[in-house]
């Protein structure tokens, strides 16, 4: 009987990493297949004769990682009964706790399903005897090869289909802040897709795949560890991933793992997307018949097999413009540019200081180009055309955003930033939205506050690039301030004059306020669905118009008219005991008014899973009236019967509430990982911002029951909350409260203030 699988000393050894680790885990693993195979035949009828056990897939390829599924084939000859052997392969498999792909057919049933399944068809190019008849598995391995070949030309169409689709599902490895390592744009799948394409017959040279195996052995090794540092099976490096797997690298921190990760996605990216460009011409024009080989598009550019081509490529580049003509040419067809071309363009003379008019709106025309451009200023990226354009964007290349509210690197942010401008442009100018959106976070690859340090970048590459100084200032500006109506808008209360004046006072003139505003939506779609929300839009929006009104010569407090309450809440007020109205998103409490209500009431919504986003608190006559705006998740649906019947109890004291929130936290604790918590714990007390309350912002960790403690503990310290603004940012929370002390004013003693700050910082703290 064959020995128990070991393999812990292995996952082990942290000398072992990348394809050496493969190398010696799958020797470990097949040596031990080889023992049950030997056990299995041994007491199956026939002896094992007609049968082989093959590698097919990943671990074909010699690829096993720690958590990867074995992927086995029980070949058999015609007519073999091999359930036998099956059984005593796969049970000890599973009893391993291994993961396990199988079947068991013979060669004539495996080649007829790999004649229409892509998967099948592309793991048995891989196919590697393990054990049993050589022959056997030597018949398959060669007619799929062969069949593979004949049906080329369709397997190409549908592979190619396969890995648009899958990079559309999957994401980028060189920009996503959590890449997807193996079916990502520019993953390991890439890789094994030329291979695959070119087994088929498409003209990919075989040093083009000698070239990328570097890049690919360095993504195996991050997912390599990967598997060893998570434990579990997938593909998606996550942020907690990315600090453990650093140093397991040899790298200084995270940053420098996910530098290298997105320099090797990026390269494999490129080649990928230019083999299949090729290859897609190829069938097109197989299908059609062949381009012709010059067609003009537009000044004397030429579309060439499918490439936008300067018309001699051989020639010398005396025209400064033309990098920006032929990318704009490019985005526009959409298509790709000619690897000579981009060559020659290298040799191209320098735009010089100021550009001429026609640079400047080639490159804007560029940018209005959308989403078209992105791939476009890729390939000048990539040829070092685009840092002779904008010099200052060297610093952001492959910059990782260690924020969860990031989707991408900062310079892939830009690009989609400025693609998004490119559908607001009739809020504001054109060409000015576009440009600050491609600008606002260049001064991420700076030393010092990104916002400041953008503003003067932006200033440099205006002015150099001929833009009016008034248009100049105007980039600038936005560039400087485009944190501020999202930061507003969620962390302070809008009703409060003091607030719409604060903007006012920053924005100065209606048509800045107008081009911040465009360029905070562009910001935010570009960031991802956490950074930008229906929410979010409506109080920007809110903020926006009450400012631009302010601008416009109306008082500031017809600006803030908006009644709290409202008349539907004062009759509410006026019917006394207590009252509960809920609708959408909104819950309205009234109780007779004393010390705690508020926090009780947060108590109960995150008892039922709700987060708050927003509340706002009214009290007269011995009344008091509290608003809680929350967010209801993805389904959208509240349960607010359910939730109604616990306020009324916590307000009578019949509901436990502490006790049973820390029952949900001990609950909930092991359902999820962790986030990455990168805002340290704060308290800070500004008594500018409003004319007749402290600004209490409270920033750290998010956690279940975080708005109860909090308030909780300003409450036993006798402050009295007015409004809330809870703003949350992945696992942290920047939150705003409104508040006074139980006299009605300001909290200015310092003493005071300190023991505010203590108890908070200690309510921020997780329970154990």
């Amino acid at each position: 009987m064959a020995s128990p699988l070991h393999r812990s000393e292995l996952l082990d050894d942290r000398s072992l990493t990348g394809k050496a680790f493969c190398d010696a885990y799958g020797r470990v693993v097949e040596a031990w297949l080889r023992a049950l195979w030997d056990d299995a035949v041994a007491s199956a009828p026939g002896g094992g004769a007609g049968m082989a056990l093959v590698a097919i897939g990943g671990q074909g390829r010699d690829e096993l990682c720690p958590q990867s599924d074995l992927d086995l084939l029980l070949l058999t000859a015609r007519g073999v009964d091999a359930s036998a052997v099956a059984d005593g392969l796969w049970y000890p498999i599973w009893d391993e706790g291994l993961k396990l792909g199988h079947s068991v057919r013979s060669v004539r049933d495996t080649l007829a399903l790999a004649a229409d399944d892509l998967e099948t068809a592309t793991s048995l190019l891989s196919a590697r005897h393990l054990a049993g008849d050589a022959d056997l598995t030597g018949e398959l391995a060669e007619k799929a090869r062969l069949n593979w070949q004949r049906k080329g030309r369709r397997w190409l169409e549908v592979l190619s289909k396969a890995v648009e689709q899958r990079h559309l599902a999957h994401g980028e490895v060189a920009f996503d802040l959590e890449p997807d390592l193996k079916e990502g744009r520019g993953g390991l799948r890439d890789v094994h897709a030329l291979g695959w394409a070119r087994a088929a017959g498409a003209d990919i040279d075989e040093r083009v795949l000698a070239e990328l195996r570097g890049h690919h052995d360095d993504l195996l090794a991050v997912r390599v560890e990967l598997h060893r540092a998570s434990g579990r099976p997938g593909d998606t490096l996550t942020l907690a991933d990315q600090d453990e797997i650093a140093p397991r690298l040899g790298d200084v921190d995270a940053d420098a793992l996910m530098s290298r990760v997105a320099v090797d996605g990026g390269a494999i990216a490129w080649t990928s997307d230019e083999s299949w460009h090729e290859i897609r011409t190829n069938l097109e024009a197989s299908r059609f018949g062949r381009f012709r080989r010059d067609r003009p598009i537009e000044g004397d550019l030429v579309l060439r097999d499918g490439r936008i081509a300067l018309p001699d490529e051989t020639a010398p580049v005396y025209d400064a413009s033309a990098v920006l003509r032929v990318a704009v040419a490019a985005a526009r067809v959409p298509t790709r540019i000619s690897i000579p071309t981009l060559q020659a363009l290298q040799a191209a003379p320098d735009l010089g200081d100021p550009w001429p008019d026609e640079a400047r709106e080639l490159f804007v025309q560029l940018l209005e180009s959308g989403s078209a451009a992105i791939p476009v200023v890729e390939a000048l990226d990539r040829w070092g055309l685009w840092v002779r354009l904008v010099p200052e964007w060297e610093p952001t290349r492959s910059r990782i955003q260690r924020n969860v509210l990031h989707r991408f690197t900062v310079d892939r942010h830009l690009l989609e930033a400025a693609s998004e401008a490119s559908r607001l442009g009739a809020r504001t100018r054109r060409d000015l939205l576009e440009m600050a959106a491609l600008l606002h976070d260049i001064g991420k690859g700076y030393p010092g506050d990104h916002s400041e340090v953008g503003e003067e970048l932006a200033t440099t590459i205006c002015s150099r690039m001929g833009f009016d100084p008034a248009d100049v200032a105007m980039v600038a500006h936005a560039v400087r301030h485009h944190l501020l109506l999202p930061d507003v808008a969620t962390r302070r209360d809008l009703d409060d004059p003091a607030t719409i004046e604060l903007v006012a006072r920053t924005v100065q003139t209606p048509e800045r306020l107008a081009l911040l505003r465009a360029v905070s939506e562009a910001d935010g779609l570009a960031t991802g669905p956490l950074a930008w929300s229906e929410w979010k839009a409506q109080l920007v929006d809110q903020l926006a118009n009450r400012t631009s009104k302010l601008l416009n010569g109306d008082r500031v407090d017809e600006v803030v008219s908006d009644p709290f309450p409202t008349e539907a809440q004062r009759e509410l007020l006026g019917k006394g005991g207590v009252q509960i109205q809920a609708e959408d998103d909104a819950i309205t409490v009234v109780c007779p008014d004393r010390p705690g209500v508020f926090h009780r009431v947060a108590g109960v919504l995150a008892l039922h899973g709700l987060d708050v986003i927003s509340a706002a608190i009214h009290s007269e006559d011995g009344m008091a009236l509290d608003e809680f705006r929350v967010d209801a998740g993805p389904s959208g649906i509240i349960q607010w019967d359910r939730v109604g019947e616990d306020v009324v109890k916590v307000l009578e004291g019949r509901l436990a509430i502490q006790a049973r929130l820390d029952e949900r936290i001990r609950t909930h604790r092991g359902r999820r990982r962790p986030g990455i918590h990168q805002l340290g714990h704060a308290v800070r007390f500004d008594n500018d911002a409003s004319a007749d309350a402290t600004v209490l912002e409270i920033v750290g960790a998010d956690s279940i029951g975080l708005l109860y403690r909090l308030t909780r503990a300003l409450t036993d310290l006798d402050v009295d909350v007015r409004t809330a603004k809870i703003h949350t940012m992945g696992a942290d929370v920047v939150d705003a409260f409104y508040v006074v002390s139980s006299g009605g004013a300001k909290i200015v003693d310092e003493a005071h203030q300190d023991e505010i700050r203590r108890a908070l910082l200690h309510a921020l703290e997780p329970i154990a």
